[in-house]
């Protein structure tokens, strides 16, 4: 499996596209479709998923346009995050400043914890609740790779301010993903990647 990670839009999330044997799966797309929709097509690939670590707008604003060109497919998202969905432009201008043109999201499915068949892409759910009450964590077993959305960071942890959050929620899903092998790679919402085993050693200062 390649893995490409694109740091997209003025919040400089980081968007995953997935790429094996010629099929393609987009983890948290931010904002940029054209620029994403561009390099599914350039390297001909075939689309066969959308997944959200969490409902932020600066992961998922650039799904509806992404479902324009690919109306089968629903976001994968957790049931206790839709209701962030309908929050997209409200959040958006306020942490931008401005209003952006959003497409609504056309159709979701609920990802919950546990196996997840995507054609070419053997997944496992972790439901991470704390930064929002539907975080999930998307694991790649054999790869031995985790995307971690914005649940942990490269020498860091996701924000719980927010009126929805839970610390308490938050550390219990940081120690359970602190429990898969040291050796796994984790590819955050922003930032570096990092590894299990390296945030370990940092991770227990933040409780």
């Amino acid at each position: 499996m390649n893995i490409h990670p694109y740091p997209i839009g003025e919040m400089q999330a980081n968007c995953y596209l997935l790429e094996k044997e010629g099929q393609a799966l987009l983890i948290d797309p931010g904002d940029s479709a054209d620029f994403l929709l561009e390099k599914i097509i350039t390297q001909r690939l075939e689309l066969v998923g959308i997944i959200a670590t969490h409902g932020h707008f600066d992961h998922i604003m650039a799904v509806g346009e992404i479902q324009m060109s690919y109306p089968k497919l629903a976001l994968s998202i957790h049931q206790k995050d839709a209701f962030l969905l309908k929050r997209i432009v409200e959040t958006a201008r306020h942490f931008l400043e401005y209003d952006p043109v959003v497409i609504p999201v056309q159709s979701t499915k609920n990802l919950k914890s546990g196996k997840l068949v995507i054609q070419n892409f053997q997944i496992s759910i972790i439901e991470t609740p704390g930064h929002t009450p539907g975080s999930c964590c998307i694991h790649f077993e054999n790869e031995k790779v985790l995307f971690s959305g914005d649940t942990l960071f490269k020498s860091g942890i996701g924000r719980y301010d927010f009126s929805y959050s839970d610390k308490n929620d938050l550390q219990k899903s940081i120690e359970q993903i602190l429990a898969l092998p040291k050796v796994t790679t984790v590819y955050p919402g922003h930032g570096e990647e990092t590894s299990i085993d390296e945030e370990k050693h940092i991770i227990q200062q933040f409780f």
